[in-house]
């Protein structure tokens, strides 16, 4: 069989290469700019290095958020062939939300800690990249009460409901509620808080029910949709951002903008097309040190969270320029690489057992940076 027909007719183990591949690009944006946060001296985070380093970081968590949502549609499309009725359903859906809260606080709680007195103990409760993926699968859980072909729409319907509401919400009188409530809902530059994160989980909803109800061979030209759907979104949304009047006067363009969001999301929708042209054309069959690292994005993320944040290498936190903090980076994501290969053996996710499957495949759509300025 020829290179070109391997390509074009892949087998069910690297059908959906491309999202471990989206992923793992997004961790290595991650690694880089969590380095540059920690260690870049305050004096020089206004100079292009920096602001460089954050700006391409911003697209990190929602890509994350984004890519959870296609795996929820993944399950909920699965629960429904299996027979299961639309409660059961939905409940199966509530359950990744248990999971995925679980998770955040036994996170949160190992990084205080670790910290051995260095961090607050309200830092347990801070409202990180997990628990918002929890909130919004907890909240999102009733879309799996209708049919595949229904979430296409109701899911992309649902994320520009969040995208709009963000502004509204930061306008509102909220400083009754508790602080630890509120920062699950009212956008906080230094949360992830689900107006208007959660946004990218309903989009993903909606990515993920195309991606079950298109045929295999059909695939190549849905990827073409979306990348002319995702240049029409960048174009469309800033041009729509750059207008001098607006239709929500609270809105900020880097906190709750609903025009920022779907700006992000036209550059996932080129994401996921590059991805895919990659997986499937130009690396079809090789190993791949991009993917590698997605199929074990948890792990890297709770790894190298402690190894940068933590007190590991308390002598360069926001101490040196950007060639030193480059030097790290790269030393980082090396680190984080060989870390995925001994998790997973050389061959990735292919190669895990069963046991390994079951546990980790849940999570590959993980984290993002620690703040959520961008």
């Amino acid at each position: 069989m020829s290179k070109s027909s391997t390509a074009s007719a892949p087998g069910k183990s690297n059908r959906l290469a491309y999202l471990d591949w989206a992923r793992g690009t997004a961790a290595l944006v991650m690694l880089q700019g969590h380095v540059f946060h920690s260690f870049m001296r305050p004096d020089l985070r206004q100079e292009s290095p920096y602001v460089l380093s954050q700006f391409v970081g911003g697209m990190t968590p929602a890509i994350f958020l984004f890519l959870t949502g296609v795996t929820l549609a993944f399950l909920m499309d699965s629960r429904g062939k299996v027979g299961l009725s639309p409660a059961q359903r939905v409940w199966e859906a509530f359950k990744r939300s248990r999971y995925l809260f679980l998770l955040a606080f036994a996170f949160r709680i190992q990084m205080w800690l670790f910290a051995a007195g260095g961090s607050a103990w309200t830092d347990i409760f801070k409202v990180d990249i997990l628990n918002s993926m929890g909130l919004a699968i907890a909240l999102m859980a009733p879309l799996a009460m209708f049919s595949t072909r229904d979430r296409m729409r109701l899911g992309f319907v649902t994320g520009l409901a969040v995208a709009c509401a963000a502004p509204i919400i930061s306008g509102l009188n909220l400083g009754w509620v508790h602080p630890f409530i509120r920062a699950y809902f009212v956008p906080d530059p230094n949360f992830f808080s689900f107006f208007p994160w959660a946004a990218f989980v309903a989009f993903g909803i909606s990515a993920g029910s195309v991606i079950r109800v298109a045929k295999e061979e059909d695939m190549a030209k849905v990827m073409q949709w979306a990348s002319l759907f995702g240049i029409a979104l960048i174009v469309g949304a800033r041009y729509f951002a750059n207008l001098p009047y607006s239709l929500f006067p609270n809105s900020d363009f880097w906190l709750n903008s609903p025009a920022l969001i779907l700006i992000k999301l036209g550059v996932m929708y080129l994401l996921l097309s590059f991805a895919f042209i990659w997986t499937r054309y130009v690396n079809p069959s090789g190993w791949s040190f991009v993917s590698q690292i997605g199929t074990t994005s948890l792990v890297v993320y709770w790894v190298h969270t402690e190894i940068v944040y933590g007190r590991w290498l308390w002598f360069w936190k926001e101490s040196l320029t950007a060639g030193p903090v480059l030097a790290i980076a790269v030393a980082v994501i090396l680190a984080m690489i060989l870390l995925s290969v001994s998790w997973t053996g050389y061959k990735g996710s292919r190669s895990l057992p069963e046991w390994a499957k079951t546990r980790w495949g849940r999570l590959r759509a993980v984290p993002a940076p620690a703040t959520a300025g961008d």
